[in-house]
This record gives structure tokens, sequence and C-alpha cells, in this order.
């Protein structure tokens, strides 16, 4: 709003409303992002919703939305259906954990990455596969992931002798299915792997040397925010803010995501 100024022969612009960062995660994939019942720890509430979301990528998306002044504001979509929801202009930004791939990056935009992921195994602690070595140890197992990610359409293949079973829909139910003996194995990323076995004791994590596990390309193990195609604002601010945060400050906020994950996520 343009206001005159009686006398100075000036006009005022009045501050506009603040911007909205209309962010989607699917608010179920811990520890990145989960559901918790109030706003402990810096939760911020899920519209339409009465409950509210934290992880690492709310704590992120904090970060960027404090920095560049917009109004955070969280939503809650499957994940098969976020990036729809930011080709539609229903929500500005994709903060969940996504890898930021080529086949991705023909539908959405990216920014750098927020988190460096590398893909792990999560076993029974007393499974023969728990002292894999290296993907020759797993000959003969069952293997699942969840579905729609490189973990299974890629990972999971490069296992030889394996039997590659449905994928599933989400981390609790790989956890179940590792834990019940329907699965072998479970392929996840670290970061989910070890807030499983913080939670579930009989679980372990089997995570190879480098250049004796998966052959896995940057672009899967690169985390970053999706935007619209030609979003050039978004994915602007979200560069401006991570290029101001180190490595160390990741990891710190990650291990901080993991201990106050809630133990029910990974049940």
């Amino acid at each position: 709003t343009v206001t005159a100024m009686p006398g100075l022969g000036l006009t005022m612009v009045q501050a506009e409303e603040k911007k909205t960062l209309k962010v989607a995660m699917e608010c179920s994939y811990a520890p990145y992002n989960w559901t918790q019942p109030d706003d402990s720890n810096g939760a911020v509430p899920i519209s339409g919703s009465s409950d509210y979301a934290y992880g690492y990528d709310v704590m992120m998306a904090k970060k960027i939305a404090e920095e560049n002044g917009y109004e955070l504001q969280v939503y809650k979509i499957e994940w098969d259906g976020l990036i729809m929801a930011v080709q539609s202009g229903t929500i500005n930004a994709i903060i969940a954990g996504m890898s930021a791939t080529d086949e991705r990056k023909q539908s959405v935009d990216f920014s750098d990455p927020y988190y460096k992921a590398t893909h792990v195994l999560i076993v029974k602690k007393d499974s023969k596969y728990a002292s894999a070595k290296t993907l020759d140890d797993l000959k003969g197992c069952n293997v699942t992931s969840q579905q729609g990610t490189t973990m299974y359409d890629s990972s999971a293949k490069q296992i030889k002798g394996a039997t590659i079973q449905e994928a599933l829909p989400d981390i609790p139910s790989l956890i179940v299915a590792v834990s019940s003996g329907r699965t072998d194995v479970a392929i996840v990323e670290k970061p989910m792997a070890l807030a499983a076995i913080a939670t579930n004791k009989d679980l372990a994590m089997v995570e190879f040397p480098e250049g004796s596990g998966f052959d896995v390309d940057s672009g899967i193990t690169n985390i970053a925010v999706a935007a619209k195609k030609g979003d050039s604002a978004v994915v602007d601010a979200c560069n401006k803010t991570l290029k101001g945060i180190s490595d160390e400050e990741k990891d710190k906020m990650m291990k901080e995501a993991i201990a106050n994950q809630p133990a029910s996520d990974s049940e």
C-alpha cells in the first residue's frame, strides 16, 4: 500500500504481508520428519490438522523460512503425491528427505543438497546377515525397501542372488517386516537406520566400508529441497540459507532429530 505523506512530497511503502512458504512432507519418515501431538522441541503445526510436525526436515524448513522472511506452513502429503503437489502450486517446496535424481530433475527444480545420505541395511541382530561386510554376503536373502525410492528401484537389484520382495509404504512397515522375520534385509538411508536401532533393540544396522557396498549415484545420496520448475525464488532462498550451514552443523541437527524422535514412530 502506498501512503502519501502530506507536506513532504513523498510516499511511503508500507510493509507487505509476510510471504508464506508452504512445505510438504510425509510426516512419517523419521528422523527426517514425523508427526507428534504437541509443539515440544520446536515442532510446527500441520496445516488442517491438530497434530504437529518435527524432524530434520522441519528444522531445515524453519531455518530457510526465518532467514528469508517467510511464514512457514507444513502440509502432510503422501510420498507419491509430493511432486504433483508442488507442480500444481498447492505447495511451494518439498522438504522430505528427497534425493535429487536426474529423473526427478525432469519434473522439479532442486536446491543445493541439505544432507548427504548413504544406503545401509536394517537386519535382525541375530541374523546371519548382521555380519555382512560386502554385498556378496547377502546372497540368498529376502530384501525390500520403501516403494518409490531409489533404494528399492536401484540398490536392491545390486544384491546378487537375493529375492526382492514387494516394496512397503513406509519406514515403520519396513521395521515390522524385519522384526517379524517377513524379510531378512531392509535397505534404508542411514538416519532412518540409526533411528530404528535406537528404538528397536532386536535390530542392527549394517554399513558397508566404502567401495564394498551399493553403487549409488551422487544424485541419489544428495538430499535437496524440490520446487516447481522455474521457481527460482524458492530455490535461491534455500541455497542462500544452506550456504551458511556447515556439514558439522548438519550432523548436529540430524543427531538432535534422532534423539527427539518419538519411539512410537519406529515401532
